[in-house]
């Protein structure tokens, strides 16, 4: 009995929620719910208004549809977990499931940031070889880049499970997290798990250097350009072009970097409300913010949404 008992394996973990707050998940459930419901509905009305808007059939816009379904996907893979804790007490998740979410929600934002370097390329194409523009990003151009992005991301998370099916969970199985995190469920196996590690590092840097380094590169092209024209009005609306891109790569990367940092600093380093707040902040928000930032920024988008909600205004122009 002592042995079978020693060689137990947890089947399910016991997510925490927030970390020290556990008196506020009611209250902290609700910005969640707002969020969850913003992201469904602004993305909803940002891939209807492109489909139904002629102008908007644009390579520029249909990666915006890629990202808006994107986002939707993401928000939708952990926001009703995370709602069921914090509303429901749903805390308990089984060990397929957890990694099945974990996989989903990398996968995504892997595919996020596919997605933001390939709008990045759409920008310098237009801006710096705008007589190319139709010939080099066809529609067909387009679906591939998209696959490509998506495909990349299936194949690098799918190590991360796998992985973790190899190891022994006897004694830890609660998860001071609000989802199921890489690193926040291989710090609880009783094995060595520097494997894990090196993949989860070297997978998140690998994207970060490149996807980062890429759009980079992009934008320098894109303002040696802009900075050439002779014109400030001419100046002035390409980078008019690239506001909403680059609002939305602060909002993705800036607590995404932060995440990644504050979970790999150490394994002794406790999980803090700030951190796990962090860690969900950057699935949740961006997805919500994205059709604000480019309903707000890109005027076609603009006229079209109030012609939809409100299409008085548009007769009386």
């Amino acid at each position: 009995m002592t042995d079978n008992a020693t060689h137990y394996q947890f089947l399910s973990f016991f997510l925490v929620g927030i970390p020290g707050l556990q008196e506020f998940h009611c209250w902290i459930g609700i910005p969640v719910c707002l969020l969850f419901v913003l992201t469904l509905l602004g993305n909803s009305v940002i891939i209807v208004t492109i489909k139904l808007e002629p102008s908007l059939h644009q390579p520029m816009y249909f990666f915006l549809s890629m990202l808006a379904m994107n986002d939707m996907a993401l928000a939708t893979s952990m926001a009703p977990k995370m709602l069921g804790i914090l509303w429901l007490e749903a805390h308990w998740v089984d060990f397929d499931v957890c990694l099945t979410q974990m996989y989903f929600i990398h996968t995504l934002c892997i595919i996020e940031s596919a997605f933001l370097v390939a709008m990045a390329f759409d920008r310098y194409v237009a801006i710096c070889i705008p007589l190319h523009y139709t010939t080099i990003l066809t529609t067909s151009t387009v679906i591939k880049m998209g696959l490509a992005g998506i495909s990349r991301a299936m194949l690098m998370v799918l190590p991360g499970p796998l992985l973790i099916k190899r190891l022994p969970y006897y004694t830890k199985y609660i998860i001071s997290h609000a989802y199921c995190e890489h690193m926040a469920v291989v710090k609880l196996a009783r094995a060595n798990t520097s494997i894990n590690r090196a993949y989860g590092i070297s997978v998140a840097l690998s994207v970060m250097i490149l996807d980062l380094g890429l759009i980079t590169t992009s934008y320098i092209k894109i303002l040696q350009a802009v900075f050439r024209l002779s014109s400030q009005n001419a100046r002035s609306k390409a980078l008019g072009t690239c506001a909403a891109h680059v609002c939305t790569i602060l909002v993705s990367y800036t607590p995404a970097l932060f995440s990644f940092l504050t979970h790999r600093i150490g394994k002794k380093v406790p999980p803090t409300p700030v951190h796990i707040i962090f860690a969900s902040v950057y699935l949740l928000v961006p997805p919500a913010v994205n059709p604000l930032v480019y309903g707000v920024k890109t005027k076609q988008i603009r006229d079209r949404v109030v012609g939809l909600f409100f299409p008085n205004k548009i007769s009386e122009k």
